[in-house]
């Protein structure tokens, strides 16, 4: 499975963007997607998750009530709205696919395919 991530850039505090994860593989709407990004000398954190329905998500508290994940399982692709952004935001955005479709896991581990990543910058 291919993952390619797009819709970074820059953008000013309080600005939106929208990310976007294409996926190659047509057992797309098999598996969970989730959001994750790495901000400069930081680790790797969770950002968001979201079922193979799309019935279920999950979020990093960080992110709640700004953030929302979806998916169009027709277009293989799962999305990343992000609203009300702050400079904290800042970071390489990377999607990832866990062949365990049915829950959400904000565990790294958990993922089996991950994307290339897309830079997003959020100015003060």
């Amino acid at each position: 499975v291919q993952l390619q991530a797009s819709g970074g850039g820059l953008v000013q505090a309080g600005g939106s963007l929208r990310l976007s994860c294409a996926a190659s593989s047509h057992l797309f709407s098999e598996y969970a997607m989730g959001w994750f990004r790495q901000a400069p000398g930081k680790e790797r954190e969770f950002v968001a998750a979201i079922t193979k329905s799309g019935e279920s998500t999950y979020y990093a508290d960080s992110v709640k009530g700004r953030f929302t994940i979806s998916r169009n399982n027709a277009r293989t692709t799962v999305y990343l709205q992000m609203n009300s952004l702050k400079p904290e935001d800042t970071a390489v955005y990377y999607c990832a696919a866990d062949e365990i479709g049915s829950i959400t896991t904000d565990q790294a581990s958990a993922y089996d395919y991950w994307g290339q990543g897309t830079l997003v910058t959020v100015s003060s």
